[in-house]
């Protein structure tokens, strides 16, 4: 993999996480999250994943952005509240709650990259094979955890529901 494109992307993907967040509008939010997911996409494709690539492309910058911009457009939330004293405060549980999944990140992060150079598990050939195979991904998909694909679309149709609900009240 060569490095400078590693970095590129990872510089891409930073700073998309960065506009995702630091944006007012919504709509802006959500095209920053649908360039992180594209450069992500194309780390995948560096690391010889053309699956998880494509995978990452169809399923997270394809179907579920458009159900966000979908929610976003109809809540029709167009941008946060300007004057910063009509929100409420931060209840001090809340902030202690952030601090301490922050202090978990870093030592998870801590953790990772004391960990990098190790082999995670033993490679063993029958094991790749099953692993690279997209006809194998796909039987195990649909058959072991086909049950895990119909709750998530139920829950997703749920979620939809429930904006075109909250749409109504605001009309």
């Amino acid at each position: 993999m060569d490095i400078w494109l590693f970095y590129l992307f990872a510089l891409v993907i930073v700073g998309a996480s960065l506009g995702v967040i630091g944006q007012r509008s919504p709509m802006h939010s959500v095209l920053f999250l649908i360039l992180s997911f594209g450069a992500l996409a194309a780390l995948y494709v560096q690391l010889d994943s053309p699956f998880a690539a494509v995978a990452q492309i169809i399923i997270y910058a394809g179907a579920i952005m458009v159900l966000f911009l979908f929610v976003v457009m109809l809540l029709n939330a167009s941008h946060e509240d300007d004057d910063p004293g009509a929100r409420a405060p931060v209840p001090v549980g809340v902030k202690v709650s952030g601090c301490l999944l922050a202090l978990l990140l870093l030592v998870e992060l801590t953790w990772a990259l004391t960990r990098v150079g190790r082999p995670a598990v033993e490679k063993d050939a029958a094991s790749a094979d099953s692993v690279s195979s997209v006809h194998e991904i796909g039987r195990v998909l649909f058959t072991d955890y086909a049950f895990a694909f119909e709750v998530t679309s139920v829950l997703i149709l749920v979620a939809m529901i429930g904006a075109v609900v909250l749409a109504k009240r605001k009309v």
